[in-house]
């Protein structure tokens, strides 16, 4: 799954870079979209991301693409490698990646096996 973000002036830190924090909601988000159109009868909640290293700067008015790919799918839970581009995704100009691990929880929640798996 692909999709975009418009850096704006309040995504931006005091030194007018766009703030981290930002930048992991926003993967953390389209993750999760990912995850949840792939398994659409199951509740997700994020259980890790296994890096974060910010690898260039990104100053307002750039427009980001983040890409999410399933990698792995375990009993309960599901892991999405997420790269971010500046611009568009061909361009293979990557600001930033991580994967991002999601597990499914039953309505007590405690962990459930995946439905839907596709």
């Amino acid at each position: 799954m692909e999709t975009h973000r418009l850096v704006s002036p309040g995504d931006l830190n005091h030194y007018g870079y766009l703030f981290g924090g930002n930048l992991l909601s926003w993967v953390d988000e389209a993750s999760w979209i990912a995850a949840s159109l792939d398994f659409p009868r199951c509740r997700f909640v994020t259980v890790s991301m296994d890096q974060v290293v910010f690898r260039h700067s990104v100053r307002k008015g750039s427009i980001l693409t983040i890409r999410s790919q399933k990698k792995s799918v375990g009993k309960t839970s599901v892991e999405y490698e997420v790269e971010v581009f500046r611009g568009l995704s061909v361009e293979k100009k990557v600001i930033f990646s991580t994967r991002v691990t999601f597990v499914n929880l039953d309505e007590e929640g405690v962990k459930a096996p995946l439905e839907g798996n596709t």
